[in-house]
């Protein structure tokens, strides 16, 4: 399937990251884990980064089976964890999930954009 996106040029984009934002605490608080990130409305991908990171690094540590029910919501599987750090090995594992992790949720937020504005499109087309 062809995407109708590229996602490197949202990663600066503020309110793309803001409803990536709102959707990682969606689906880290089905966990019971509370991502409480700044209501900076600078925040960009760098600031994401890092406070999600934070929060894998510690479910590395002390709750890997946790970890591992939230990737399994988000749609992360173990093998495309193990390619990506194979593929990365300059990076930490954490560095690797949190990566993939955002990557994961700030495409579900593109195509969610996406959708919702075609379909109004071709409500105004008809």
């Amino acid at each position: 399937m062809i995407e109708p996106f590229e996602i490197e040029p949202h990663k600066s984009d503020v309110m793309v990251i803001k409803q990536t934002v709102q959707q990682v605490r969606k689906d880290f608080q089905m966990f019971g884990l509370d991502i409480d990130f700044p209501l900076d409305f600078n925040m960009v991908y760098q600031d994401l980064f890092r406070h999600v990171g934070a929060h894998i690094e510690s479910l590395l540590a002390i709750n890997v089976q946790k970890l591992s029910a939230l990737l399994y919501q988000v749609d992360i599987d173990e093998t495309e964890i193990i390619k990506a750090w194979e593929e990365h090995p300059e990076f930490t594992k954490s560095e690797v999930i949190t990566e993939l992790l955002i990557y994961r949720e700030l495409k579900k937020v593109l195509f969610r954009n996406y959708y919702k504005n075609y379909k109004l499109k071709d409500l105004f087309d008809e």
